[in-house]
């Protein structure tokens, strides 16, 4: 299997389980996101702790991820990055525009802090109207 996929309450854990996250690889990552997407989960996080290589294509398929969670008001993160694979992602300055945190924990923890957020906004739109 290349990537596992766990479960925690509204979260889904992909982990990547792949050496190299490349073209050979990326496709497979993209179809479990968009079946997770289509499955009905917003908050989806990115485990890379054990890809210590990503090219343009593995790039894609984060991309992938990060955008189908922002069109459905969820959140998108990526942990464990390795240090080849933050450089690339820091190179391609992806890294203004994804959430990045180093361990799974942590990222989950920033769901939830995301949700609570999102959460406190519309309470706070509502009582304006």
């Amino acid at each position: 299997m290349k990537f596992t996929i766990e479960h925690r309450d509204n979260v889904a854990i992909v982990t990547s389980t792949v050496e190299k996250l490349d073209a050979l690889h990326a496709p497979d990552l993209k179809a479990e996101l968009v079946a997770l997407g289509k499955s009905g989960h917003l908050n989806l996080v990115l485990d890379l702790t054990e890809s210590r290589y990503c090219d343009s294509s593995g790039l894609s398929a984060v991309l992938v991820g990060n955008r189908l969670c922002r069109d459905e008001n969820g959140t998108f993160v990526l942990c464990g990055l390795q240090p080849t694979v933050e450089k690339l992602v820091q190179i391609s300055q992806l890294d203004r525009v994804l959430n990045i945190v180093p361990t799974v924990n942590e990222a989950v923890d920033f769901v939830y802090m995301e949700a609570t957020a999102k959460e406190v906004d519309s309470e706070d739109d509502a009582s304006d109207s």
